[in-house]
């Protein structure tokens, strides 16, 4: 059976590392590994918005020797013209791996099921895993290296039940980090997602924390992260959703509280004067460039990894 990276608990805190460490080594050579020389496809199916995720995988398959085949999900319409099930069966005695950025989770691990190629989460409602490598790669490229990310102290500020906050969880506990997720009542994970993080964080000296005062939970941060408050989806709910959240805003003010050389991490787009000031997003603590660009290597990194498991 094939490998499959569908949340970020998928890999052991052992397999991150690897991944982490190859993703480093693609950012000194971005064709230091080319397992899709052939070229071998990949399946690239998109349901919703995209840029960083299309560019960054497109990109990465062609410096590993592949080529991407991108699936428009607005035609493809897989479970309604097609099931799921259906299309994977098509998709899997063409392509090396397939890439899929949709809505509900259980649809990933419907094709994850019965593929017979690795399947990898894009992006989902529950989990954004891809995302979380590169955040890592990023902390460790400012913040010392790879050796330096346990005991690091993540700071989640603003919606911390989206899928941002849930993957920030998971991943950063599995890293060893020191994670805390902050917003208002009503927009925080559920007891499930923090339970299993603390299980991940006991095993690997981090910890994980779940609060709804910002400026005691930004006190002495590495790295202080926020996400748009509005996400694809949440539309309808957006006014209420800026209303709530307004108070969660990472300003410079907040900024300040923590550690004089924190940086700032977004995974964008980013919605200047609500869910970040301007001068924080634009200011000389951001990274959210380094961040975009690791994408790339983060995510030939975890495709490296998974064609080699089969």
């Amino acid at each position: 059976m094939p490998r499959h990276f569908l949340r970020d608990d998928d890999l052991t805190p052992a397999e991150q590392h690897d991944v982490l460490e190859l993703a480093m080594a693609f950012r000194e050579d971005r064709t230091v590994r080319t397992p899709l020389a052939g070229p071998q496809g990949v399946a690239l199916l998109f349901d919703k918005p995209t840029l960083r995720t299309q560019l960054s995988f497109s990109t990465g398959i062609a410096e590993m020797g592949g080529f991407p085949v991108v699936v428009d999900g607005r035609l493809a319409q897989v479970g309604e013209r097609e099931s799921v099930t259906d299309v994977t069966r098509v998709l899997d005695r063409q392509v090396a791996a397939i890439v899929w950025r949709t809505y509900g989770q259980h649809r990933l691990e419907e094709m994850a099921a019965v593929s017979r190629v690795p399947v990898v989460n894009a992006l989902t409602d529950d989990f954004h895993p891809c995302q979380l490598l590169a955040d890592l790669v990023t902390i460790a490229q400012h913040r010392g290296g790879l050796s330096a990310l346990p005991g690091q102290r993540l700071v989640y500020v603003g919606d911390a039940a989206n899928n941002m906050a849930v993957s920030y969880l998971l991943a950063g506990a599995t890293a060893g980090l020191h994670v805390v997720v902050c917003g208002p009542d009503g927009y925080l994970p559920t007891d499930d997602v923090v339970d299993r993080a603390g299980r991940i964080a006991a095993t690997t000296g981090g910890s994980v924390a779940v609060t709804t005062d910002a400026e005691a939970a930004v006190a002495g941060a590495d790295v202080v992260v926020t996400d748009t408050w509005v996400s694809m989806g949440d539309e309808d709910s957006a006014a209420q959703r800026v209303a709530d959240l307004l108070p969660y805003q990472v300003t410079a003010e907040l900024m300040a509280r923590a550690k004089d050389d924190a940086i700032f991490l977004h995974c964008l787009p980013a919605y200047r004067g609500k869910e970040v000031a301007a001068e924080v997003i634009d200011g000389p603590r951001s990274v959210v460039w380094d961040e975009a660009e690791n994408r790339l290597h983060a995510q030939k990194a975890v495709l490296t990894f998974l064609l080699e498991q089969g």
